[in-house]
């Protein structure tokens, strides 16, 4: 067994509850972005993918995807994340109106 298909992900219980930037530079916490780019300019649309599919697949928490995450954007962007299979299915499953944005 992978340990993707292990792994638990964290969800929000609700989009609406994603009210994180929409612009604008963001740093994110080490325990998100342990990388050397960490800080991403949010008004670039890769570094935009790029922060949304790290602190999708790292958060352990709603918090931190409330934080970081905003659910205008993430539908969006939602069908051009680059995500592991088992983080796209969960996510689709509980919000259907990310699979229809796909």
């Amino acid at each position: 067994m992978r340990y993707a298909d292990s792994r638990a992900y964290a969800l929000p219980e609700d989009l609406a509850l994603l009210e994180g930037p929409v612009s604008g530079v963001v740093e994110l916490p080490r325990r998100l972005d342990w990388s050397e780019q960490h800080v991403y300019d949010l008004d670039d649309p890769a570094q935009l993918g790029l922060m949304y599919e790290r602190v999708i697949r790292e958060a352990s928490s709603q918090e931190d995807l409330a934080a970081y995450l905003n659910a205008q954007v993430l539908a969006a962007c939602w069908g051009r994340l680059y995500l592991p299979v088992q983080v796209r299915r969960l996510w689709e499953s509980r919000f259907p109106l990310l699979a229809a944005a796909a």
